[in-house]
């Protein structure tokens, strides 16, 4: 009787590597993930806002073009454009990872980094042309730039963190994303907020869930199995209460035209309103509690998937 040959089981082929992202893209990358950040001005026509210390009376219609709203009264939106697009461009590098060429990220930052100092210097430039000559106008201007470099600056941690750390690092770069998520939504939403009563109050109300909805979602994804996730994660939530109430606090203070020619009495208010965002029970524990709870389903989403995963593998074996 003859012996029968036992039979071998064919690897499986090998999974192709990702394709790469060509050299020459990767600028181009980062500066679409900037004009992503100031999108919502760029939709509603980038008309320079009108200026209090212009130097000739124009009409809305007639003022300059510019890549961003220079205003006192558009310090939150400047913050949130510009920190989103870096935001946008950490994700597309963290999720593109395998695939970025080597100095891949780097040239995709210094496009991102370049397109927003351009935008910045563009819009400094226009407003400096058109200020009265007064040392105020040189002091408003100083302060625009200032909230534009700060806001620069946040967005480079944001981009570096979001693309290059550990998941810990990377949800502190999301969590800053988050909350300029809100400020940018609501530029974005911003046609809509001369409508009606009813329309507004849905709009205000929604956009206050924007960053720790986001924030809870990051959460989730990082996980919190490690005591550097943990530890994140409680300083996100810090950040969503801390800075929320700051920008607040600065929105207030620099919208007042009345205090606009007493800096001490601006600086004052604006404290003020800040205390009274952070520690007021019901506007402090808001945020939080909404992010814990999107993360605690988040969560649970996670663990439900990775068991049925789970299940699947083990039936396959048997």
């Amino acid at each position: 009787m003859s012996e029968v040959a036992p039979t071998t089981q064919e690897a499986p082929p090998p999974e192709p590597s990702p394709r790469r992202i060509p050299l020459w893209a990767c600028p181009l990358i980062g500066i679409g993930a900037a004009l992503a950040g100031l999108l919502p001005w760029l939709v509603r026509g980038p008309r320079l806002p009108v200026q209090d210390l212009w130097a000739v009376d124009t009409a809305p219609g007639d003022m300059p073009l510019v890549l961003l709203p220079f205003s006192q009264y558009s310090l939150t939106l400047l913050f949130g454009l510009i920190v989103v697009g870096s935001a946008a461009a950490g994700i597309v590098a963290r999720a593109t990872a395998e695939r970025l060429p080597r100095g891949g990220f780097a040239l995709m930052a210094v496009g991102l980094l370049a397109a927003q100092a351009a935008a910045i210097t563009q819009s400094a430039l226009v407003v400096r042309d058109g200020l009265q000559e007064r040392s105020i106008s040189t002091l408003y201007l100083g302060a625009l730039v200032a909230v534009c470099t700060v806001s620069f600056l946040v967005g480079l941690v944001s981009v570096l963190l979001i693309a290059r750390a550990p998941r810990a690092g990377a949800l502190l770069g999301l969590t800053l994303g988050a909350i300029a998520a809100a400020p940018w939504a609501g530029g974005l939403l911003q046609p809509l907020l001369t409508t009606d009563q009813g329309t507004l109050s849905s709009i205000v109300w929604l956009l206050q869930w924007v960053t720790p909805v986001l924030t809870g979602i990051a959460i989730a994804w990082t996980g919190v199995n490690t005591v550097g996730r943990v530890l994140a994660a409680l300083v996100s939530l810090a950040l969503i209460w801390i800075a929320p109430a700051a920008m607040t606090g600065i929105a207030s203070a620099a919208g007042s035209r009345a205090l606009a020619r007493d800096p001490l009495d601006m600086i004052d208010y604006g404290v003020s309103v800040f205390r009274m965002a952070l520690f007021i029970p019901e506007l402090a524990l808001r945020p939080i509690v909404a992010a814990l709870a999107v993360a605690v389903i988040g969560l649970l989403v996670r663990w439900a998937v990775a068991r049925a995963r789970r299940d699947r593998r083990s039936a396959a074996v048997y």
